[in-house]
């Protein structure tokens, strides 16, 4: 057999048993997504005057995702300027909190999340600024 010939064999056989270890797309993931309100803004903030949050007040704040026991953080989501967040997730169980600024708080975090292949999960957050 030629040179040639031998060195192409080998490439060949080497593709055809490597083929079998590419790793191929990841399995459906599920969705956690939802709204973030924060308030109140200004002090002495009336019901007929509301005090809007900016896009940097949103900016500041992020919503993180750990692993159930909650020891490694599984990702970093930011907020729209509007307060939306959405984030695609590999079926599991999940500890949802956020990045607080300041004195934020919030009695809808940590939660615990389960999330399945395809689902959408809705997780709205109210953060209260402590501003009084």
């Amino acid at each position: 057999m030629k040179p040639g010939a031998l060195l192409m064999l080998a490439l060949a056989v080497s593709l055809v048993a490597g083929a079998g270890c590419v790793a191929g797309p990841a399995g459906p993931r599920g969705t956690l997504q939802g709204q973030v309100t924060i308030g109140p803004i200004c002090p002495v903030e009336r019901p007929d005057q509301p005090c809007t949050p900016t896009p940097d007040t949103y900016a500041t704040r992020k919503v993180l995702v750990f692993s159930a026991e909650g020891a490694s953080r599984i990702a970093t989501v930011s907020l729209n300027q509007t307060g939306y967040y959405r984030v695609e997730l590999e079926p599991g169980t999940y500890v949802v909190d956020i990045k607080r600024a300041g004195i934020d708080r919030s009695p809808d975090v940590p939660r615990t999340i389960t999330l399945a292949a395809g689902e959408t999960y809705t997780l709205d957050i109210d953060i209260d600024t402590g501003i009084r």
